[in-house]
C-alpha cells in the first residue's frame, strides 16, 4: 500500500534542515508488522504509529515525496530488505547477530520488556524465571525477536512456549486462554491492556544498568545513501520538542527517548 508523505504533516525542525545528502524526488518502500503503538494497520487500511510518523517526517526532510508500505511478518523482515524487497524497515532491536546482516540507523528509541496478561495475572507471572518455575505456565512469543532469545536463555523450552506471527494473534490467544503470559515490549503491552480491560501488562524491572535495549531503522548494507541521509535527518531531529510531542501520542515518552539521544540529539 502506497500514501504521500504528507499525512502526518511537516516538521518544522525539518523544514529548517535540508539535506543534500538524498534530494531524488523518489519512492521509498518500508516494511512493518502489526505492533502497535509503533506500526500498525487502522481500520481504513492506513499504516499508522510512533515508528511510521518518525519515518515520515525524517524522509520528507530528505527530499522523499511518497513510502511504499509492505506488511510482512516479523521473521521476514531482515531477509526482506537484505534481498533488496523493499528499502528500510522499521525500528526493531539492534543486536550484534542482526547487524551481521544489515546495517543499522542510528538509535531512535530504548524499550524494556515485559509481560501481557490477563487482568489480575492469575499465575503471578512477572519474569521468564517464573514462567520457568510455574510448569503449567505457557508463554507466547514471536518467532526471531529478542524476547524469544531471552526465554531461552531463563531456560524455557518447547513445552512452556508456544510461537505466533504477530502481537494481535499472541492477544487473541491470550483472551481465549490458550497461554498464560505474552512476552513483548512493555510500552505495547501498555496500549495493548489500555484497549482491553480483560488484560494486563506486567513491566520487567530494569537492567542492572538501568539502559534497556535501543531499537533503530535497518537497510541493506548496500543502501549507503539512504541510511547517510536517514542518519543525517535523525541527528538532527531525535530529541527534538517536535519528536517529543510527535512521540508522547502514542505512550512513548522521555524515558524511552532520553537513553539514545545523548548528546546527538536536537534539544
Amino acid at each position: 500500500m502506497a500514501t504521500e508523505i504528507s499525512q502526518h504533516g511537516s516538521s518544522s525542525i525539518a523544514a529548517q534542515s535540508p539535506l543534500t545528502l538524498w534530494n531524488k524526488d523518489m519512492k521509498v518502500r518500508i516494511a512493518y508488522i502489526e505492533e502497535p503503538p509503533f506500526y500498525w494497520t487502522d481500520e481504513n487500511h492506513l499504516v499508522k504509529g510512533a515508528d511510521i510518523e518518525l519515518a515520515e517526517v525524517v524522509l520528507q526532510a530528505i527530499g522523499v515525496t511518497s513510502i511504499e508500505y509492505q506488511l510482512t511478518t516479523f521473521e521476514e523482515l531482515l531477509p526482506g530488505v537484505q534481498a533488496g524487497r523493499w528499502d528500510m524497515n522499521v525500528p526493531i532491536f539492534v543486536t550484534p547477530e542482526r547487524a551481521s546482516n544489515v546495517a543499522f540507523s542510528l538509535p531512535v528509541w530504548s524499550l524494556g520488556d515485559g509481560f501481557l496478561v490477563l487482568h489480575g495475572n492469575p499465575k503471578a507471572l512477572m519474569s521468564y524465571r517464573s514462567v520457568l518455575t510455574r510448569g503449567d505456565a505457557l508463554l507466547g512469543l514471536i518467532p526471531g525477536q529478542v524476547q524469544f532469545d531471552a526465554a531461552r536463555a531463563a531456560g524455557l523450552g518447547d513445552s512452556q512456549i508456544v510461537m505466533f506471527n504477530s502481537q494481535p494473534e499472541a492477544a487473541a490467544a491470550l483472551l481465549a486462554g490458550k497461554i498464560d503470559a505474552f512476552a513483548a515490549t512493555a510500552v505495547g503491552n501498555h496500549v495493548t491492556a489500555n484497549a482491553n480491560p480483560r488484560l494486563e501488562a506486567v513491566p520487567f524491572e530494569d537492567s542492572k544498568d538501568g539502559k534497556a535495549p535501543v531499537g533503530a531503522f535497518s537497510f541493506s548494507k548496500s543502501n549507503h545513501d539512504l541510511l547517510q541521509a536517514v542518519n543525517a535527518q535523525l541527528h538532527v531531529y531525535l530529541g527534538s520538542a517536535d519528536h517529543r510531542t510527535r512521540m508522547a501520542k502514542y505512550g512513548i515518552t522521555q524515558t524511552e527517548i532520553d537513553n539514545v539521544v545523548g548528546g546527538n540529539g536536537a534539544k
